[in-house]
């Protein structure tokens, strides 16, 4: 499955850096998630040149940082598994993400 499409580069160019924004109103624009643990990433921001999101995770811990496509791309888990995209995760607030 590929991980990020064109759409999805054009919708985080479009909405650009969210620094200014009020955590709770930062927009979360796709969700990657990992299908043999509880692991996932909501990605708020990403720079096509570096290849680096922006956003909040939810894993050993809760919190906001950045990660890599490349990484995300690499891993593989039991039987071949790998990260996935979350095809039916709508863009929302952070606020609406426990809801």
């Amino acid at each position: 499955m590929k991980l990020l499409t064109k759409e999805m580069i054009k919708r985080f160019k479009e909405i650009g850096n969210q620094e200014e924004v009020h955590q709770e109103e930062v927009l979360l624009i796709c969700k990657f998630f990992c299908p043999w643990n509880n692991w996932s990433w909501y990605a708020s921001e990403y720079d096509s040149q570096t290849r680096i999101f922006f956003g909040y995770v939810e894993g050993h811990e809760c919190e906001w940082g950045y990660f890599s496509l490349s990484e995300l791309e690499s891993v593989q888990g039991p039987a071949g598994l790998t990260i996935e995209r979350d095809l039916y995760f709508s863009e929302i607030p952070f606020k609406n993400l426990r809801e």
